[in-house]
């Protein structure tokens, strides 16, 4: 859809000049294959959306979009790590192509180069510095504390996705100089929005096609990893009922918030519908 495309190229024309400009240079290029090499942009679109909204500053929004883009790209390096995975979005992942070393390092330039879009509000460094922190205690239970019930599974869903879906909407009410009522309300629906996309993810990972999700499939079952489908025993059909009520939630939340650009509340409305009916 034009709307969302022309949104999408600020953020891609954005992300590219940031990068352009990472220093040192000799990093431009490891930092590049990583955050230039696709993805469906679903973070930063959300900045944006939750400040269009409420008729917020674009310019704004746009830097927070970029910054927690970078943050997501940072945790996919370190992520790929862990899991030995190979590909990336149909292209080598980062310590594949460079080495583990310069993986690392890139990682973490994409999280300098993150944060260099957040100093100016202490409120925007205070939501990704927090999601941060749940994404991290979210990595180390998958590896630590494994889920053994559904309830376990969704705070492991809340910390490892729904953290930066959350801060992503975040800081969108952020920029848009929101209350912190309003702040939580994004956040509660980007939290929900994040948890049905991971169950989504879990379910395409147990029955998609590798070539249409651009990366393996069956890594959840072949590393012992937890998943929607291994942790609660569910059928994929109704794990993806499982996500289309998160997504209802995320909607509910939604409708708590006093908006004043209805046009951009109803994209928020299909991006809850999309995290769970995606291919990809």
């Amino acid at each position: 859809m034009e709307y969302l495309a022309s949104r999408r190229d600020r953020i891609e024309a954005r992300l590219e000049a940031v990068l352009d400009g990472a220093e040192p240079s000799q990093m431009r290029e490891q930092v590049a294959h990583v955050a230039l090499g696709g993805g469906k942009r679903v973070r930063p679109t959300l900045s944006l959306l939750a400040c269009e909204t409420l008729d917020g500053e674009e310019a704004t929004a746009v830097d927070y979009a970029v910054g927690i883009e970078l943050v997501h790209n940072a945790t996919l390096v370190v992520d790929d790590i862990i899991d030995e995975s190979d590909v990336r979005r149909g292209t080598p992942a980062a310590w594949r192509e460079f080495g583990h070393g310069p993986a690392i390092v890139t990682s973490d330039g994409l999280l300098g180069e993150a944060f260099a879009l957040f100093t100016d509000d202490e409120r925007a460094m205070e939501r990704v510095s927090a999601a941060l922190l749940e994404l991290g205690q979210g990595e180390a239970s998958e590896l630590l504390a494994r889920p053994e019930t559904e309830a376990e599974y969704v705070r492991l869903a809340e910390r490892k996705t729904g953290a930066l879906f959350r801060a992503a909407a975040e800081l969108g009410a952020i920029a848009a100089d929101a209350s912190p009522e309003t702040v939580d309300a994004f956040g509660q629906y980007a939290e929900r929005v994040g948890v049905a996309f991971q169950i989504r993810d879990d379910v395409l990972d147990a029955t998609a096609d590798p070539e249409t999700i651009g990366k393996p499939a069956g890594r959840d079952a072949a590393m012992d990893r937890p998943s929607i489908v291994e942790v609660t025993d569910l059928a994929p059909p109704a794990a993806n009922d499982r996500a289309r009520a998160e997504s209802e939630a995320a909607l509910a939340a939604l409708d708590s918030i006093d908006v004043a650009n209805p046009g951009a509340k109803s994209y928020l409305e299909d991006l809850a519908h999309f995290v769970v009916e995606r291919q990809r």
